[in-house]
């Protein structure tokens, strides 16, 4: 095997069993909404927070179980936004208002039973950089901070919130030499696990 500081992109994804997502700007757009929705107890403005989310990163996360990848997800912010779209996608990892996203990696780790080196972090901007630096595949979005791309083994050629999750997603499972396996079991009668939840809260 290769020094690990020589492997290529696609002998890191390899070994890859835990994709790890930030979210804006990597499973969005960066860009965030706010709608007002009256005012608190306190006479303060309250708000909504909104967020964009494309149907191909979602159908992507779909066919990374279907293969038996572990999805997890790791955010500095708080938002009822993500969490009813992360249930809906049946996410296997949820840890919002994490700055030292680290320990979230860990906690992930920890769970599926997994060295470091079998995992995947995909980010855009500085908070995202220890994680990047710990784990076996680091990936940056086609639209992430330079600092980041720097350090990344591999960048997407899609933007955040405009395909990048799925780009993550088809070329692990392409270095693999399992895309086609998995789109066709996610096609198949034999696949029996819905792959979009309610949407509820």
């Amino acid at each position: 095997m290769s020094d690990a500081n020589e492997m290529s992109a696609a002998e890191r994804a390899r070994r890859v069993k835990v994709i790890v997502f930030d979210v804006d700007g990597v499973l969005t757009d960066g860009r965030l909404f706010f709608v007002p929705t009256g005012k608190d107890s306190n006479g303060e403005p309250t708000a909504v927070e909104v967020k964009g989310f494309t149907a191909h990163d979602g159908l992507g996360i779909a066919i990374a179980r279907a293969a038996g990848l572990k999805v997890g997800i790791i955010t500095k912010r708080q938002s009822d936004t993500v969490a009813v779209r992360m249930r809906d996608l049946k996410v296997d990892h949820l840890y919002q208002g994490a700055h030292f996203k680290t320990e979230a990696l860990a906690k992930i780790a920890t769970s599926e039973a997994v060295g470091l080196e079998e995992m995947a972090y995909v980010g855009d901007d500085i908070i995202d950089l220890p994680p990047m630096r710990q784990v076996g595949f680091a990936v940056a979005t086609w639209n992430a901070r330079e600092q980041v791309k720097r350090e990344a083994h591999w960048v997407t050629p899609h933007a955040g919130g405009l395909g990048a999750g799925r780009d993550v997603i088809d070329f692990i499972l392409e270095s693999q030499g399992r895309l086609d396996e998995a789109i066709g079991f996610y096609l198949s009668k034999e696949n029996k696990s819905p792959d979009i939840g309610s949407g509820g809260m």
